[in-house]
This record gives structure tokens, C-alpha cells and sequence, in this order.
């Protein structure tokens, strides 16, 4: 079979190449339930054939004419196979993350004009309730799982005939590769969500770059354990990969359970978020924290040898021998924590810390780092498998099939077929970003070794000092989280004299550290403001401060007694602070900094 064209034909060319009885799996009633290639098919056609019944189509095939239907669920099988079946009956996806807040799914419904959405929860179910009056394109709510009183997703699929079959596969046959597959409403960090429009021919151009400069093999027997949400272009795309690539994929329960689900599952790769592998990093940290002994010894002597390794240079004799100890004795009971089966992990999304990659490598977890917005659907470049196609701090060389430039100023530019087709309903956004077909990434970065693309800072996010020297804070925030007592740190100094933090605490390292050194600890509120932790947190500031140019440096901080949350608002779904809302919320915090 010739590379496929749409989205869509994953279903045929995974029969036709490597048929699965794990195509999609998730745990039902504490069972983990198989879908299989065929299954998925006919499921996705049927439902495909049930949304037809209701009205849905391509209409005149144009953007704004063809129908749209949304989805908020948690992963699962029933998401792809939504995805599947609105593609086919000639409709639009419009997904959406479950934490989004009411008035920016209002918006999204409206400006999209969504007739119908597949939700999977109850209280989904109700946040949708409460908008639905100020929505008149949405006709109907279907839920995935069974809900008393609400109407379940099998009641679209009930209303499929063998007409309605054969009407669909008409339809399928006319839709083109430049057609759009889906519009996904970036929440941003700042702002009114974007809708950026991806074609069919955007994402599988991108998942066959992808497959061929990873290189992602045809592995039928490997399986990938989902948990970054869908509707983030990173995971729907990778999830193309492998059902193109005929790897199953299985889900994990929640963001909870991600531990159990790695052991059941034993999973040969998964992806996820630098946020996601510092709290695993931390945790396997705690643990090492509370041995004794030689145990304790041997534990932080092998994690001090992990963050010296370097994949490009030899170590030597004796440094290859002490690793292949720390991997006997230290590392081997990590690969267990993770399943034991583990062959790559990709992170992405945002910058992941250099020591975390260094010591995951050292430890036989190779961990790979990628790059690349929605808009351009999304890879741009990773560090992939083979002989100096990686390097530690870098999110490797730019994949096949995209050109990539630098501006003067050092934004990252980016051509190519996975460009995005525009933001929806806003030609004035979409020519603000494409300029004669090169994508602006409002990234900067640099190359190194004329190969390697290192991203140093989001173009925005720059600050001048008030002597007017500029300042690249996610630099600075990264550095001091590598301290296990710093949970999430926001850089702030736009117009001032020096450069300030706000520092949100490891409240479990500060509790334990508050313990040995006999400091009572009643409450964060408390441990904040007590000068011992004070002076502790100046410490460790202070110590990171030599990486940095003076201008860069920590001068000042605040310690904050909570930490910064979807659900609280400060930062997205993919895990990236929101600074408005974060500054906006701790003003008398920055205050007292300058005062």
C-alpha cells in the first residue's frame, strides 16, 4: 500500500499490513478490554453512518460549511474512534481539553458553531448542561459512559443502516488530503483560545516524517501506554504514528494510576511532559532519600554518575565499569518502576530539564526530547535514535520533510506540508504567523554543531531589566528546579533593577527536611514564612546563581504555600505557566520583591 493520504486510512493500512487484536485497549471494570483492528473499523463506520442519520455532513465541503462535533473525554478507545467517524462521515473534530473552564468552552462551541459533542463523564456532562442555552448550534450531548438519564454514544450508533453504510463510503472516497481533519483551540497562555486548522495531509505528512527520522519502526508487537490528553496535537499525533507504525495502544486509567498501569501494561514506549518525569524523578529521589546506609550511598552514587553521562563522549574505562555497576544494582529497580520493557520515551511540550535526560540515558531509559507547536501539527525536530542523532540539552536536528530557519532575532521559522492551513476565522492572525509560508514559531533558538536545534527562550517571554539587559527566564526557572525542594519557580524583573522569583515549594522534601533539622512544620502557610526554611531556600538560590551572568541572577525570591494548578487557572492543560495570571494573582508577592 502507497503512503496513505488521510487520516482515516490508518484503519486499512494497519489490515492490511498488520492486523492487531490490541489495536486499542482500555481497563472496563477492572479488565483490560481489547479493540481490534476490525473492530475499530466497523465501530468508527457505524458511527460514522449514526452521525450521518443525525444530519451531520460535509455540506458543501468549504471550512465554515462543513458540520463540526467536539469531544471532552478522558483517553480512551471511544475518543479515536469518534475521531475516526466524524472524519469519515465528511464532519470536523473540535476537541477540547476536560479542564477547560466554562466561558473559553462557550466561546470554542460558538465561534466553531459544534452541533453535537461526545463527553465521557457526569461532570462533564453538567458543565456542558449549564452552557448549552447560550450555544444555539449544539443539538445533542452524548456521553461515553453509561449516565442515568443522559443519552449514550451506543444510541448513535444504533441509528446506522446498511444505507447509511454505503452512503458513508461514498463520502470517504471524496474526501481529499487537503480537506481539514480537526480545528484545536490552543488555550495559550495568553488571550482568547486560537483555532488552529490542520488538514488530513498536515498530520499524515508529519507522522510519516516522523516514523521515517525517529526512526519509529513497524513494531506489531510493541505496545504504548497513552495518558497525555488527545486532544493536545502531540499525543493525537504520536497515536497516528502508532497506528501507522502497528503499535497498540493502551490507556492508562488516569494520571494516578500511571504507576500501577506500567506495571500491568509493560509498555515498549510511552510520551509524555517534562512536568510528568520531574514528579517521577522526584518520587524515585524521596524514596532514595529515606534509605540508609550503604543503600543510601550506593543510590546517590549512581544518580551523581548518571548526571555526568554523556551519550557523545566516551566516559572511559573506569566510568563505563562504575556505570555498569549503578546499572546492576541502582538503575535495574527504575526500568522495573516503569514496566521492564521500556525502549524509548519521547517528552514534549516544554523544555525538560538536561540532568533529567542525562541520568534517564545512564540508566538504560533512553528519553528523547522533541519540539514542535500545534500549528504545525507538531513536529519540528527530535532527537532520534542512531549513532550522534541526539544530544543532551538540545531537542535534536529537525526531522525530515521540514526547513527550518532562524530569524536575525533568532526565532525559529519553520516550511513545510505540516504547516498548519490557518487560524480559523482569523485571516489577520494566521498572516501575522504565516509569512510567505514560513511558519513563525515565536521560539528562540539557536544550532549547534549545525545540526542540533537548542530552543533558549518563547520570544515573549524575554524581559528587559530596568538597565536595559535581557533576560531569558525559562532558562533560570529550569536550573532551579533541579533543586528537590523547588517544585514550580516563575522568573519576574521586566522593568526592574534585578531579577526576582516566585518559588512554590516540594512540600513533601521541605516536610521531610523540616524533620531531620527539627523544625516544627504545621502547615505550608507556616513553613514559608519560618527563617530557617528562608534562609535554606537563599541557599540553594544562591548556589544556582553562579550558572547565571549577574544580570540573570536571583537577587531576591517569595515562597508561595500552594501550588499553581489546572484547576486553579495558572497554568494549561500542557503544563506551561500561565505568567499573566500567575503575576496578576501574586502582585503583592512581586511587590514585597521590589519593595
Amino acid at each position: 500500500m502507497t503512503q496513505p493520504k488521510r487520516l482515516f486510512d490508518c484503519l486499512d493500512y494497519q489490515l492490511e499490513k498488520f492486523p492487531k487484536e490490541d489495536m486499542l485497549v482500555a481497563k472496563e471494570n477492572g479488565e483490560w478490554r481489547k479493540y481490534s483492528t476490525q473492530k475499530v473499523k466497523d465501530t468508527s463506520l457505524q458511527l460514522a453512518a449514526g452521525l450521518s442519520a443525525l444530519g451531520i455532513s460535509g455540506n458543501d465541503m468549504t471550512t465554515e460549511g462543513r458540520d463540526k462535533v467536539a469531544i471532552i473525554s478522558n483517553n480512551r478507545p471511544e475518543w479515536l474512534i469518534t475521531d475516526l467517524a466524524v472524519q469519515q462521515a465528511g464532519a470536523i473534530l473540535v476537541p477540547i481539553y476536560p479542564t477547560t473552564n466554562p466561558l473559553e468552552i462557550e466561546f470554542i462551541f460558538n465561534d466553531a458553531e459544534v452541533k453535537y459533542v461526545f463527553v465521557s463523564s457526569a461532570e462533564l456532562l453538567e458543565k456542558i448542561k449549564a452552557i448549552q442555552p447560550k450555544i444555539p448550534s449544539l443539538k445533542g450531548i452524548y456521553t461515553f459512559n453509561n449516565i442515568e438519564g443522559a443519552d449514550h454514544w451506543s444510541e448513535v450508533l444504533k441509528l446506522s443502516t446498511n444505507e447509511g453504510l454505503a452512503a458513508v463510503n461514498e463520502i470517504k472516497n471524496k474526501i481529499e488530503a487537503k480537506d481539514l481533519a480537526t480545528i484545536i483551540y490552543t488555550s495559550g497562555t495568553t488571550g482568547t483560545p486560537k483555532g488552529v486548522m490542520l488538514s488530513h495531509n498536515n498530520i499524515v505528512q508529519n507522522t510519516f516524517f516522523s516514523k521515517e527520522s525517529f526512526p519509529f519502526d513497524d513494531q506489531p508487537a510493541y505496545k504504548a501506554l497513552s495518558f497525555l490528553p488527545l486532544n493536545h496535537i502531540f499525543e493525537k499525533t504520536v497515536s497516528y504514528i502508532y497506528m501507522f507504525s502497528g503499535i497498540g495502544i493502551y490507556y492508562a486509567e488516569s494520571l494516578e494510576t500511571i504507576g500501577a498501569n506500567l506495571q500491568e501494561v509493560k509498555p515498549d514506549v510511552f510520551t509524555t511532559v517534562p512536568r510528568l518525569l520531574e514528579k517521577v524523578y522526584e518520587r524515585i529521589m524521596g524514596k532514595g532519600a529515606e534509605l540508609t546506609g550503604i543503600k543510601k550511598s550506593l543510590f546517590f552514587w549512581a544518580v551523581e554518575l548518571g548526571k555526568k553521562y554523556d551519550n557523545l563522549v566516551d566516559g572511559g574505562f573506569l566510568y563505563n565499569l562504575k556505570l555498569s555497576i549503578a546499572n546492576k544494582l541502582i538503575f535495574s529497580k527504575w526500568r522495573e518502576a516503569l514496566g521492564g520493557n521500556i525502549k524509548y520515551i519521547i517528552t514534549g511540550g516544554a523544555a525538560c530539564q538536561e540532568r533529567l535526560i542525562r541520568i534517564f540515558n545512564a540508566a538504560k531509559i533512553p528519553l528523547y526530547e522533541g519540539y514542535g507547536p500545534t500549528e504545525n501539527s507538531p513536529v519540528i525536530s527530535v532527537n532520534s535514535r542512531g549513532k550522534g542523532r541526539m544530544k543532551f540539552g538540545t531537542v535534536g536536528p529537525p526531522i525530515k520533510g521540514v526547513e527550518v530557519k532562524l530569524m536575525e532575532d533568532g526565532e525559529i521559522c519553520v516550511k513545510g506540508p505540516s504547516v498548519m492551513v490557518g487560524y480559523y476565522k482569523r485571516p489577520d492572525l494566521t498572516a501575522e504567523a504565516i509569512i510567505d509560508g514560513w511558519l513563525h514559531t515565536g521560539d528562540i533558538g539557536v544550532f549547534e554543531d549545525n545540526t542540533f536545534l537548542r530552543i533558549t527562550d518563547r520570544k515573549k517571554e524575554l524581559f528587559k531589566t530596568s538597565g536595559g539587559k535581557y533576560v531569558a527566564p525559562s532558562a533560570i526557572e529550569n536550573k532551579l528546579k533541579e533543586s528537590r525542594f523547588i517544585e514550580q519557580v516563575l522568573v519576574v524583573g521586566a522593568g526592574e533593577k534585578f531579577v526576582g522569583a516566585l518559588i512554590v515549594p516540594s512540600f513533601a522534601n521541605l516536610k521531610d527536611w523540616c524533620g531531620k533539622n527539627n523544625i516544627p512544620y504545621s502547615s505550608n502557610e507556616a513553613a514559608v514564612k519560618d527563617p530557617k526554611v528562608l534562609a535554606h531556600y537563599k541557599e540553594i538560590v544562591e548556589g544556582m546563581n553562579q550558572f547565571f551572568n549577574h544580570v540573570e541572577q536571583v537577587k531576591r525570591f517569595e515562597l508561595l504555600p500552594r501550588e499553581w494548578t489546572i484547576d486553579s487557572g495558572e497554568i494549561t492543560p500542557k503544563m506551561s505557566l500561565k505568567r499573566k495570571v500567575i503575576m496578576e494573582k501574586h502582585k503583592d508577592a512581586i511587590a514585597r520583591i521590589y519593595s
